[in-house]
């Protein structure tokens, strides 16, 4: 079941009314890289508490991001990351390893929700109830919750990609297809970290 159009917030209201109690926000970072691996969290938050400042990561400058990764980590009742690898990637391609990687993150959770929140218009292989909210990470606090953990886990194994393979600026700009990175690629060639079925790198 696909979602839109609701404040902020007031989701977990909803569900916590619907009667689901452990509700875990699940989402993906890096869909759209050249370079590295795709990476999903789902966190599990107390309904009766708010980490002020939480949104969707991407509308976060990373000292934000950092800071409020620390917090959700602390308060949590549970989180989880799922992490699909290049070689992976281009075999089974991108929707399939993001799936795959929600889908890890999810049982990877240490106390079992009852039910999970999407962003986005996927569904999971899973017998556990789910609700996908077509932009949540912007509209939900459990997903955007979520996308901090996945994008601040990213980015730190990008930056320390960066100093395995030196030129390629994987600590700016996190693999994505920047003018930079598409020169570097040109120049350097591509590295075992680059998605080769991927316009832009083959």
């Amino acid at each position: 079941m696909s979602l839109t159009s609701h404040s902020f917030h007031s989701w977990e209201e909803d569900f916590f009314r619907a009667g689901f109690s452990r509700i875990a926000g699940v989402d993906e970072v890096g869909r759209g890289c050249l370079a590295g691996p795709v990476i999903a969290a789902s966190v599990i938050l107390p309904l009766d508490q708010r980490i002020s400042g939480v949104r969707d990561s991407k509308k976060l400058t990373p000292k934000k991001r950092e800071s409020l990764f620390d917090k959700i980590l602390f308060q949590s009742l549970a989180y989880g990351i799922g992490l699909v690898e290049v070689a992976e990637i281009d075999h089974i391609n991108i929707f399939q390893a993001t799936i795959k990687a929600m889908l890890l993150s999810v049982q990877s959770l240490i106390l079992p929700p009852d039910l999970v929140v999407i962003d986005g218009n996927i569904t999971l292989p899973l017998s556990i109830q789910q609700r996908s909210i077509i932009g949540g990470d912007d509209l939900c606090y459990s997903i955007a919750a979520a996308s901090i953990v996945a994008k601040v886990t990213r980015d730190r194994l990008m930056r320390v990609m960066a100093s395995e393979y030196p030129g390629y600026g994987f600590d700016r700009h996190k693999g994505y297809g920047t003018l930079a990175h598409r020169e570097a690629i040109k120049t350097l060639g591509v590295t075992p970290q680059h998605r080769r079925t991927f316009r832009g790198v083959c």
